[in-house]
């Protein structure tokens, strides 16, 4: 079960729509970094949680190559790591000999490291400037339509507004009148959500269902409020058509001032059933979490209705299908999605699993058989697309897209092939800007802050339950620019510890010279 806390004071008794479902994903992403260190680990973190990195007498000193290893194993050979699993290859860029290995050719479970695969594969394929369209067929007559359809596939950036848009597209070419609204959910084939998932993480954002018609990153804020004592606490909403697809069972309590904070969410296998459990404390902040969309389909459906509403256009039946439809009807209207080059940023930079995903199925739109599911399909472009770009096959095992599946098995030497790949092509300078930049931006803007690696790594993070990794680039001055992956594995340690001492190493490869 997911157990996480997003406190805070304010003067308002919730959030109303003002916001923008992106904007309240962000605002919760911010909420969850302040409170990672003090809270239970999700499965999968997005946004990583300061680290300090102890500063020591010698840290602005030269490091000799050939003092490394002993500079690396006296971090990793601590006591506290003794049954934990580590995972090493540091190497320069442009070279096969290895600065440092330790059990580099083993398999570990990458989490988030994963999405290096997932990015590089679509990048060389898709290219940089490659945009998903969502588009809108049918036939205008005197500003009646009788049938007007909608194919997505697989936006993940598509939003509220884009919806908006496509509307006044149609409202522009003076449709008032639609008999039949049909949104076509086939681009992407089942199944929605990866069955290697874990139960308890799919009811959540990161966990959500990814499908042809992405609304609002297929997630929604829910709020959770103190009211009288004794009382139950209020449950909100920020999206009223997101509360028609969940029951709630709720069975908090408003507990007495300064009472400790506990709320737990948890879902009900098979069923739209959402159980809230715990109190707050009747002086207590909101409490705020993102839940994943359970039927994302017919959420996309009751959203464009609504905006073909706002926009003057009357709508009589609508309804979902995943059967095709050979009606050669003109397209009145489109959107798209931003750059790949962005949306990759997107996908390593905050970590998103939703986007990686889409990118998956995407790649495997592409080349895939009669009835062969796309994402598997898209496994099998991922390992066409590497193979030739120079990656061992056998040294990974893919399972998602995303990193949230914890049998996605991966070695050291696989990612820094990757990397040093990607680097070799036209692509490199997109991959590199689409990681997280040490103590500047993404998922390590407050990571190595006031350190040598400060702007100087670019790197994707990996977070589990017993899992932390760490892979990228670091410039070192004065030296040659190398690549590199940690991965730790099967540690009892908490995640702040671990993040310490990886981060600690990464230093170090800041003071390598020649000598």
């Amino acid at each position: 079960m997911l157990n996480s806390l997003f406190s805070f004071k304010t003067n308002q008794p919730s959030y109303r729509p003002r916001f923008n479902p992106k904007q309240l994903l962000l605002l919760l992403l911010l909420l969850f970094e302040a409170q990672f260190l003090t809270q239970p680990t999700p499965v999968t973190a997005q946004t990583d949680a300061p680290t300090t990195v102890e500063p020591s007498p010698d840290t602005t000193q030269t490091l000799c190559p050939a003092d490394l290893k002993t500079s690396i194993d006296a971090i990793a050979n601590r006591p506290e790591f003794n049954y934990a699993r580590w995972g090493i290859l540091i190497q320069p860029l442009s070279s096969a000999t290895p600065l440092y290995s330790h059990e580099r050719d083993r398999y570990f479970i990458p989490a988030s490291n994963l999405k290096l695969f997932t990015t590089a594969a679509a990048l060389s394929q898709l290219g940089a400037d490659f945009r998903i369209r969502t588009s809108v067929y049918g036939t205008n007559s005197d500003g009646m339509i009788s049938q007007l359809r909608v194919i997505g596939r697989g936006d993940p950036s598509l939003s509220t507004d884009k919806l908006k848009n496509l509307a006044q597209q149609l409202q522009r070419q003076g449709i008032r009148r639609v008999d039949q609204l049909i949104v076509e959910d086939r681009y992407f084939s089942e199944p929605t959500v990866n069955p290697t998932w874990e139960w308890s993480d799919v009811q959540f954002y990161y966990g959500t269902a990814v499908n042809s018609l992405i609304l609002n990153e297929n997630a929604a804020l829910l709020t959770l409020s103190p009211q009288k004592i004794g009382q139950p606490l209020n449950v909100t909403w920020a999206d009223p058509i997101a509360a028609k697809q969940w029951q709630i069972e709720n069975q908090t309590l408003t507990a007495e001032a300064e009472s400790p904070e506990s709320v737990n969410i948890s879902g009900v296998l098979g069923k739209p059933v959402l159980r809230i459990r715990g109190q707050l404390a009747t002086d207590a902040g909101l409490w705020l979490t993102a839940v994943a969309i359970p039927d994302p389909a017919n959420y996309f459906l009751e959203h464009f209705r609504l905006a073909l509403a706002d926009a003057g256009i009357q709508v009589e039946q609508a309804y979902v299908t995943t059967d095709s439809n050979s009606q050669e009807d003109a397209e009145l209207a489109a959107v798209e999605s931003p750059l790949l080059s962005e949306l990759i940023t997107e996908t390593n930079q905050q970590s998103n699993n939703l986007y990686a995903e889409a990118l998956l199925r995407s790649l495997g739109v592409t080349d895939k058989e009669a009835d062969e599911s796309t994402a598997k399909a898209g496994r099998e472009q991922i390992r066409d697309i590497l193979t030739e770009l120079g990656v061992e096959p056998e040294s990974y095992v893919l399972a998602d897209g995303s990193g949230l599946s914890r049998h996605n098995l991966v070695s050291p030497t696989a990612i820094v092939q990757i990397l040093q790949a990607i680097a070799r092509t036209p692509m490199a300078q997109s991959y590199r800007n689409s990681l997280a930049v040490a103590g500047v931006e993404g998922t390590l803007r407050q990571r190595f802050e006031n350190t040598p690696a400060q702007g100087r790594v670019y790197a994707k993070t990996g977070t589990m339950t017993g899992v932390s990794a760490l892979s990228g680039y670091v410039e070192v001055p004065d030296y040659q620019p190398l690549a590199f992956s940690i991965m730790v594995n099967q540690s009892n340690q908490s995640v702040s510890t671990i993040r310490q001492a990886i981060d600690e190493i990464v230093v170090l490869l800041t003071r390598l010279r020649s000598c």
